[in-house]
């Protein structure tokens, strides 16, 4: 539900966006009369010349005390949700993950603690230089984000295998999970060459 939330009002936010976009951009490089069509009468930008908030915007609410505090005070409020919207479309980090003890009640497990194991783990692979491990997700059915960075000698597919087939399937199964989905990103470490004398 929250993703269809999300993608509509970003659609929305965007077509709005482009729609005002385009329609400056049709009046600074003077379309209309190039290209001989006409605007609607209360659009504001009819030629090269119109600004976004001309003398009479504003002047027009001067002797009001309360106007331009109103205006930055709301102009704020939305910067301050439009970041909060975008902090909150990133996926979060697990504290718990949800464990089916098989007596019924659900054992929670600390993420961080899940975390570890599965990077200790991985490091220990043949080839692992160093192991990231990241959960995210729902409680009941977290994702793993994996970022292994491999050494030169390392088998990227045969390093993969064994971490899919040994590493995640340890993790799931010790947590009691159906299923891990996981994406895991590769990176080769780059060494130094040393000059010898």
């Amino acid at each position: 539900m929250l993703k269809t939330v999300n993608r509509v009002l970003l659609g929305l936010l965007g077509l709005g966006l482009f729609a005002l976009g385009g329609g400056v951009l049709l009046g600074a490089l003077d379309l209309q009369r190039h290209w001989d069509f006409g605007v609607p009468g209360w659009w504001p930008f009819r030629g090269p010349d119109d600004v976004v908030l001309g003398d009479w915007g504003r002047t027009r609410w001067r002797d009001e005390g309360w106007w331009w505090p109103t205006v930055i005070a709301v102009l704020a409020l939305l910067l301050a949700l439009l970041l909060w919207w975008l902090i909150a479309q990133r996926r979060h980090r697990l504290d718990r993950v949800l464990v089916d003890s098989e007596d019924g009640a659900a054992a929670r497990l600390n993420g961080r603690t899940l975390e570890r194991v599965i990077e200790e783990e991985a490091q220990a692979l043949d080839g692992v230089s160093r192991a990231h491990v990241r959960l995210t997700g729902r409680r009941t059915a977290p994702t793993a984000r994996v970022r292994l960075l491999l050494e030169p000698h390392a088998d990227p597919a045969r390093t993969l295998g064994r971490v899919s087939r040994e590493t995640l399937a340890h993790a799931r199964d010790s947590a009691g999970l159906d299923r891990l989905p996981s994406k895991v990103r590769l990176r080769e470490a780059r060494h130094r060459a040393e000059r010898t004398t």
